[in-house]
């Protein structure tokens, strides 16, 4: 960061503490709900979401080899196998839109390419298996399918529109991976069996142990949120004779260090980017934010240009706990809030938030961050449009 930028902040906060109305009730309401955001979101994420996702963020950075990343994510990877996984990756993990940035940047950092990596990155969190379901349920099952399709598309086009973008910076930085990590994979001794074991393990007490609890008190997904905690504690043995059993002191030691780096570059910006959504928006389902709901819900109705823009926008730079969005959409409809709007708002809303755009920034730079945030939302304006026009 810049001096100039360090003065441009500092002199933000302060201006903001000089003139921000604090007795105004509206004011008041947002600080409070924006601390209650901090709170829920350390309460609900932290522990059993980004924690797990970043020892698995570390365990890629150290222990997943550079050439096998540059095989199946790199620049000169087959596009269609590359593509194809990234892109239903979320059908996996099932994690929002802030869990998934630890492992977007274990496997960019590692090698992938930008496009593979931000097709995974959109589809994380947006190919939801419960929340499609739980979108089919509550919202009627063309929004559910609309939904589904409209999010496996977007990965594949998102990362190839920023493959293309950036073919030029792309290929520069393909060359110089290639050239400064040329034969230092090629001397691994472990087997691959124990590096995916160790990985997989981690990925299975990151899935269960971050079940969300469903609407309904029956079915599938009920059944296995009743038992998620029995099968999370098998495997966290599992997990340590794993260590004990593949790995020395040192290998361990690196993994720590590669998690705590991690930690240390996204904690920071996710708690300053769920405070400010906090502030500006107020907790889902909630009117205590600083923008009034009824202001957001006047703007989307119809199925015009400007109200699924404004639906995708506003979804972008809200945050959404995974499946909060389907509750909060249900009511938004019930105000007057149009269809096309609505599928815009799910298409760009899980994938995205302001806390997510930060540390996104972080990786990548604000220039490939600002790009990506502009195709998710122009897509996801486009997509309502034609959806809204149809429904």
């Amino acid at each position: 960061m810049s001096e100039r930028t360090k003065f441009l902040l500092i002199a933000a906060v302060f201006l903001a503490a000089y003139f921000l109305p604090v007795q105004h009730p509206r004011v008041q309401s947002a600080l409070a709900d924006m601390l209650v955001m901090l709170q829920d979101y350390a309460q609900k994420h932290v522990l059993f979401c980004l924690v797990p996702a970043f020892f698995i963020a570390g365990a890629i950075a150290v222990f997943i080899s550079r050439a096998s990343v540059m095989k199946y994510f790199g620049p000169r990877a087959k596009k269609v196998l590359a593509y194809s996984v990234a892109s239903v990756s979320g059908t996996i993990l099932a994690v929002c839109s802030c869990t998934v940035l630890p492992l977007f940047a274990g496997i960019y950092t590692r090698g992938a390419g930008l496009g593979p990596a931000c097709a995974f990155l959109y589809s994380g969190p947006a190919i939801n298996v419960l929340a499609i379901i739980l979108t089919a349920r509550v919202l009627g099952w063309q929004m559910g399918l609309a939904r589904a399709v409209g999010a496996v598309v977007f990965a594949i086009v998102i990362g190839l529109l920023m493959a293309l973008i950036f073919r030029k910076e792309e290929v520069e930085r393909a060359a110089e991976t290639e050239a400064a990590f040329t034969g230092l994979d090629e001397d691994e001794e472990r087997p691959l069996f124990q590096t995916t074991s160790f990985v997989g393990v981690m990925v299975l007490i990151l899935i269960f142990a971050a079940w969300a609890r469903p609407a309904e008190e029956s079915g599938l997904w009920w059944e296995v949120y009743r038992i998620h905690w029995y099968i999370v504690l098998p495997l966290l043995v599992v997990l340590a004779v794993i260590l004990h059993t593949w790995f020395n002191r040192n290998e361990i030691q690196d993994w720590l260090d590669s998690t705590w780096g991690f930690t240390l570059q996204i904690m920071p910006l996710l708690f300053a980017g769920v405070l400010a959504a906090g502030f500006l928006l107020g907790m889902p389902g909630t009117d205590h934010g600083i923008i009034p709901n009824a202001f957001i819900a006047r703007l989307v109705g119809g199925n015009s240009l400007a109200a699924n823009l404004f639906a995708s926008i506003i979804g972008a730079f809200m945050y959404f706990a995974t499946l909060t969005e389907v509750p909060i959409l249900q009511s938004l409809l019930g105000s007057g809030m149009g269809k096309g709007p609505a599928l815009a708002l799910l298409l760009a809303g899980p994938a995205l938030s302001l806390p997510n755009m930060l540390v996104i920034a972080s990786v990548i730079g604000a220039k490939k961050t600002a790009v990506f945030v502009a195709l998710v939302s122009i897509m996801a304006t486009i997509a309502g449009m034609i959806y809204g026009a149809l429904a």
